[in-house]
């Protein structure tokens, strides 16, 4: 996306949208999946206290850092995707 100086159409802004969206879509499902592989055996099982905190507290740690990570990697990722100048085309010059 390139910002030309003036306002953004409407279709770069619905595209900004759906990315941010799917940005925070896919980052809540990872560190869920995450969370749920960490601190899950904590939770189904009866383990000791002190393994059962540990894997509590490092889900917890980890949940959020890779929700972040993720948000942050679709976003620059879709910021900086080549695109074609013409629909359709895949250079400029063919």
């Amino acid at each position: 996306m390139t910002f030309h100086g003036g306002r953004r159409t409407q279709a770069e802004r619905d595209a900004i949208t759906v990315e941010i969206g799917y940005a925070l879509c896919s980052a809540a499902f990872a560190a869920a999946l995450l969370f749920g592989a960490v601190a899950g055996p904590a939770l189904l099982f009866d383990l000791p206290p002190t393994l059962s905190a540990l894997l509590l507290r490092t889900g917890q740690i980890l949940a959020p850092v890779l929700f972040l990570a993720r948000v942050i990697a679709v976003l620059v990722r879709f910021r900086t995707a080549p695109q074609p100048s013409q629909p359709g085309r895949t250079s400029p010059d063919s």
